[in-house]
């Protein structure tokens, strides 16, 4: 399998990641509306990966070519904030979060960040060890941060002096 090639995303993604977020996030999940306000919004940089093209289609013909991970990232002039990062349930356990996160994290190097923080699920096991691998920390929990579940974040955070991550 071929390294999965990372594009920028733009308001015409917006009603796929929809899907995706109902998919992955249920009740709170962000509507295409929110997603093209997010995706457009100042300081902001969104990221995706396509669904391989189905080698077993007829010859001429082109293979529809759907995002199956994303992922976003706000930067104020000082720090850059993770805002999602979200792989479809058939697409995981291929390393494309990590190969995503890496993105996020050498964008904010080259817009000058002096750090990168996230909030993530305290049961999203497998997401907490991916970013703890790429050397971010457990700052602080925030009790009831993801609605209406009522389920807990850890904030995380990554120093960004100079340090290079690891390379998926």
């Amino acid at each position: 399998m071929s390294a999965p090639r990372v594009r920028e995303l733009g308001p015409g993604d917006a009603t796929r990641l929809a899907a995706l977020e109902r998919e992955l996030f249920g009740p709170s999940a962000w509507s295409a509306a929110m997603v093209r306000e997010e995706i457009g919004g100042p300081g902001r940089w969104y990221v995706g990966i396509d669904a391989e093209p189905d080698a077993r289609a007829p010859a001429g013909l082109v293979p529809s070519s759907d995002v199956v991970a994303y992922a976003g990232s706000w930067f104020d002039g000082e720090v850059t904030q993770v805002m999602t990062l979200a792989v479809a349930g058939a697409a995981q356990r291929r390393g494309y979060g990590r190969v995503l996160l890496a993105a996020l994290v050498d964008r904010a190097r080259a817009d000058g960040a002096s750090a990168v923080l996230l909030e993530v699920r305290v049961d999203n096991e497998p997401a907490i060890a991916l970013y703890r691998e790429a050397g971010f920390e457990v700052l602080g929990r925030r009790r009831r941060y993801y609605q209406p579940e009522d389920v807990d974040a850890f904030t995380m955070r990554l120093e960004l002096d100079g340090r290079t991550p690891p390379t998926p």
